[in-house]
């Protein structure tokens, strides 16, 4: 077996590369712009099973070349690359996980038919497990009628720094873009829109308890609804959102600045920067972590309705952790693993249904499950009954 990852030598495509070659697969192909992979993925991975390309000129035919030689690919490429992965996995006709969203390249669908490959879209953490929990919680309803789903990157509580709380597990710049992304929820039935003007200062922004961590903040940050059409059992929904969760007091932060166009995209006259880009260059080296803190990776999914006529609620966990010992981050491990779990589910033939595909709908939940699990990462679930 094959596969290759493009982006390979970036925060999760480290941790997807490590697992590829700890589950067995003969050649890992690592594509990435970066000249010295073997000392970043030194004490990783055994690198006589991973060959290292560094692309040259247009990135398309770079690609096509690479993907021609290999049963599945994981795209781990900056989202504006997507498009150019996906349409080389459809030359070549090699199975495709991204962890990007898919909305960005529907119109590829019918391309990916027509060529029988699969395009998983939407696989890493948020989305990616979280929809995979999506598909096995609408087996254990007659009828959901609320979804709640939370997640969020956050430091442990020892490696906190105020006034934000916050540090960085992966790109800082992407934090702050998904700061101005519109959101979707489902009150009393209807559809509401939560603009990203008002993202941090609305009625939606609530606390959650976790265990051991005590009370985070979370506020609306993605397409409920999206999600939902998907499952039959949730036709008759009431309620359901998607939050972003934190330490308290990062929506008060927020709320100002975004007011005051600290997060605006418009390049400021004279400067050639935009206010979003000069906070992401002046905090983000602020906020790295230290060789010896760990990043906490917090999903928490709330699914309520009907089983026999009685009211029901499951509720699942997951926290992840960093790995000290590799260093990698508990962000890469969770988007990382499942990324590498499905690609080789697809270079097995396990998954084969051609198009463009969701876990929601498309990755066997069992199998999946059992695979994080044999990776130290287990989801806890509880139920309760009327």
């Amino acid at each position: 077996m094959k596969i290759a990852v493009l982006g390979g030598l970036g925060l999760q495509g480290r941790a997807a590369i490590a697992d590829l070659v700890a589950s067995g697969v003969e050649e890992v192909v690592c594509v990435d712009t970066a000249p010295d992979g073997p000392a970043r993925l030194d004490g990783l991975a055994d690198l006589s099973r991973v060959r290292f390309v560094v692309p040259e000129g247009a990135i398309g035919p770079a690609l096509t070349t690479v993907l021609a030689d290999v049963d599945a690919v994981i795209d781990l490429l900056p989202q504006p690359l997507m498009r150019e992965a996906v349409q080389a996995a459809i030359a070549t006709r090699t199975p495709l996980v991204t962890t990007n969203y898919g909305k960005a390249i529907a119109d590829l669908a019918p391309a990916a038919e027509q060529a029988g490959v699969a395009i998983m879209t939407e696989c890493g953490l948020d989305p990616g497990i979280d929809l995979v929990l999506y598909a096995r919680a609408a087996r254990q309803f007659d009828a959901i009628t609320a979804i709640d789903s939370y997640c969020g990157g956050i430091p442990e509580p020892k490696a906190m720094a105020k006034p934000l709380c916050y540090k960085v597990s992966w790109n800082f710049d992407m934090v702050l873009v998904s700061q101005n992304r519109d959101s979707v929820m489902i009150e009393d039935g209807q559809r509401v829109a939560v603009s990203a003007s008002q993202q941090h200062h609305n009625p939606f922004i609530h606390e959650i308890e976790v265990a051991g961590l005590g009370m985070l903040e979370a506020f609306p940050n993605g397409d409920a609804l999206h999600y939902v059409e998907m499952l039959p059992a949730a036709k008759g929904l009431r309620r359901s959102g998607r939050y972003t969760l934190r330490w308290p007091g990062w929506s008060a932060f927020w709320a100002p600045l975004k007011e005051l166009g600290f997060l605006s995209e418009e390049k400021v006259p004279g400067t050639g920067a935009s206010p979003r880009e000069f906070l992401g260059r002046l905090l983000g080296p602020q906020l790295q972590y230290g060789p010896g803190e760990k990043d906490l990776c917090v999903m928490r999914n709330v699914f309520s309705g009907l089983e026999d006529g009685r009211a029901k609620t499951v509720t699942s966990d997951l926290i992840i952790e960093r790995d000290l010992a590799s260093g990698l981050f508990g962000m890469s491990l969770g988007v990382g693993y499942p990324a590498s779990i499905v690609a080789q589910m697809l270079a097995r033939g396990e998954i084969a249904k051609p198009g463009l595909l969701n876990p929601l709908l498309d990755v066997p939940d069992i199998s999946f499950f059992d695979e994080l699990a044999r990776r130290g990462i287990t989801v806890s679930e509880t139920v309760a009954r009327d």
